[in-house]
């Protein structure tokens, strides 16, 4: 009796096991090269989450992973060593054509969920639902209805909506996954699952979040958001409020190229904590550790070796104070904040031989970010644009599948890791210069050191007299100038220029007065912005986006004071995407009327087009306008696009 009673409890404990999953590996993490300065008040339940969402496809591509012994493991075991507690996988509703070929982006579908989240229980990790409610990407841009759902009207959509998140819960529950959160959306900026009243995209959140309290009732719901730069989350917060939704954490994206500093994510986050009474969290962050491409594809960030975008190098310390940085932000300077997640950490190249090699996985395997099937849903992006991986240089792996130190940081940042403080990497110095001035370059630069601060160094500069005279006369250009500092190679970048008489001509002063806005029609975004990437030169310019058709159509332009008589040329940039049939141009106005003007065209990221007015004849007295109209009919998606440099110099006769 007493054995029989014996085996029933061996038998009941085991069953209480296998229901919750292995036990996590132990957190011993230990680094002799990496410094990180202890966050305090970190708590043991603080959320480090990973997305690793394309894992399953970058192993079916031949991918493989390692420990830091050098030792192939299985990856989950590797993140769960290193302080990772959740893994994020997100869920599209059919990311397959009628044939069954792949969209790509890890085909990302249920069963992909069930079979990481299987993974993720098993080494004591929880899972985060990512559903996107699409049949692919989603993103504040993009908001598309899965194909099944395309023509319903809202109450039908809602139903269906309810009884999909149901089915793809109960998969996970009967597969014993450890479920600890359930994201509703992915960066869903006012528009979801091709709803754009708040109305209709609170009723779908409603239905998921049913669906998420009848399964896994402990589970954390969450909504997610991006672009806390813009300052919508009070407003965001309060339309949830307003509808009376039954949701626990408000999340935001936070990548630092993009959604500006620190101290306004901490704000906008505390704000919505404070007054509705919700847990917040970073859904989503990632740092560039290199900017080498490894697979072939460019990468969303890139540009030369140790190019430093915000205050941290493209370094593999740098992408660890990052980290580092965020998560301090949240636990000591942000209300409520319960944690991060990492996006994407664990996707790296499928192989480094050749493109086409790597193609034939992108497309067999769903290893890139998009393959050719996937223009059968979105046509206009992702089948036109198809191919790899966009940021392995912001893994936390190396091309051969290796960890970086820096995954030790989730590890590492309790108890911190304040080694000796070294010279991490060179910034860049930047200098502007008049044609009629001398030329003076900058006696030290910032050395970035591993604890994230800046030390000036003197720089000895590889350039000569004879170098400075030809770049006086060769008229308006940008040099490099290579240097060296602390044995490290360092560069000067100098901008040549002609006097310009207008003011703030790149939009970096604070006070953006002197320029004239005019919106003929009502766009959604018509303002100045911060992001160094879509710069021609600083880190402001100016931005539009709209997402409806023949909404873009507005003028910018400023009146020139105090400008002597003579002949003027005026000269301006722009650069976008998506905007189908266009209007654009640029002009002179003397006494109210256009005088001269130039068209411009835009052809892509990145592509700036730069033209000059052809010059005029003024008359001190006169009134002197320059300006850019801009019109677009928009395509797919809306027309987006950024304005810079914009320059009125005098003309030698």
């Amino acid at each position: 009796m007493k054995k029989t009673r014996l085996i029933i409890m061996l038998l009941l404990t085991v069953g209480v096991l296998a229901g919750c999953g292995s036990k996590k590996p132990a957190v011993n993490v230990k680094s002799d090269t990496l410094y990180v300065k202890q966050v305090a008040n970190l708590p043991d339940d603080f959320i480090f989450g990973m997305d690793a969402s394309s894992v399953l496809a970058e192993e079916a591509s031949g991918v493989k992973y390692y420990n830091f012994n050098g030792e192939e493991q299985d990856v989950f075991k590797t993140l769960a060593e290193n302080g990772i507690t959740h893994i994020r996988v997100r869920v599209w509703n059919n990311p397959f054509d009628k044939d069954g070929n792949g969209y790509g982006g890890g085909n990302c579908d249920i069963n992909t969920a069930v079979e990481i989240g299987k993974r993720a229980t098993k080494y004591g990790m929880a899972l985060l639902v990512d559903f996107h409610y699409s049949d692919f990407w989603a993103d504040p841009g993009k908001q598309m209805v899965p194909l099944a759902w395309k023509d319903m009207e809202i109450e039908e959509k809602s139903e269906e909506l309810y009884k999909y998140t149901k089915e793809c819960l109960e998969k996970l529950k009967k597969a014993k996954v450890n479920v600890g959160m359930v994201q509703i959306g992915n960066e869903t900026n006012g528009s979801f699952c091709g709803e754009k009243t708040w109305m209709k995209i609170c009723t779908l959140f409603a239905s998921g979040s049913k669906a998420i309290r009848e399964v896994f009732p402990k589970a954390l719901i969450a909504i997610h958001f991006a672009n806390p730069e813009k300052g919508n989350y009070s407003n965001y917060a309060s339309k949830l409020a307003y509808y009376n939704l039954d949701y626990d954490v408000f999340a935001s994206s936070y990548y630092p190229y993009w959604h500006g500093t620190l101290e306004n994510l901490a704000t906008e986050l505390s704000n919505v904590a404070e007054k509705y009474s919700k847990k917040v969290m970073v859904m989503e962050t990632s740092y560039a550790y290199t900017t080498e491409d490894t697979d072939f594809f460019g990468n969303t960030i890139s540009g030369p070796t140790n190019t430093i975008v915000t205050q941290y190098p493209f370094t593999i310390q740098g992408q660890a104070n990052n980290v580092r940085n965020i998560t301090d932000t949240i636990v000591n300077k942000t209300k409520n904040g319960i944690g991060i997640c990492y996006w994407e950490g664990t996707w790296i190249t499928v192989g480094t031989e050749s493109y086409d090699k790597n193609k034939e996985l992108w497309e067999k395997y769903g290893s890139g970010w998009a393959s050719k099937a996937s223009a059968a849903y979105d046509p206009n992006d992702a089948g036109k644009y198809a191919g790899g991986c966009a940021v392995d240089n912001q893994a936390l792996f190396d091309a051969n599948g290796k960890p970086l130190e820096s995954l030790k940081v989730f590890g590492l940042m309790k108890n911190g890791n304040e080694i000796e403080v070294k010279a991490d990497a060179l910034e860049d110095a930047r200098i502007v210069v008049d044609l009629n001035a001398e030329i003076v370059l900058p006696s030290t630069v910032n050395a970035v050191m591993t604890d994230d601060s800046k030390v000036e160094t003197p720089v000895t500069w590889e350039a000569s007299e004879n170098d400075f005279v030809k770049m006086k006369s060769n008229g308006p250009q940008v040099y490099t100038i290579t240097g060296k500092a602390d044995g490290k190679e360092v560069h000067c970048i100098v901008s040549m220029i002609e006097y310009n008489y207008l003011k703030n001509y790149s939009f970096e002063d604070a006070d953006t007065s002197m320029w004239k806005l005019t919106a003929n029609k009502k766009s959604n975004e018509l303002y100045v912005e911060d992001k160094v990437t879509d710069s021609l030169t600083g880190s402001k310019h100016y931005h539009f986006w709209s997402a409806d058709k023949n909404t873009v159509d507005f003028d910018v332009e400023q009146t020139v004071e105090n400008v002597p008589s003579g002949k003027y040329k005026f000269t301006i940039s722009i650069m976008g995407g998506d905007c189908g049939k266009t209007n654009i141009y640029a002009y002179i106005k003397i006494n109210g009327e256009i005088v001269s003007k130039a068209p411009l065209t835009i052809s892509g990221y990145g592509n700036w087009d730069t033209e000059a007015v052809p010059a005029v004849e003024y008359k001190a007295g006169d009134t002197l306008v320059c300006g850019i109209h801009v019109e677009c009919e928009g395509e797919g998606n809306g027309a987006w696009g950024k304005i810079d440099d914009a320059l009125l110099n005098s003309v030698s006769e």
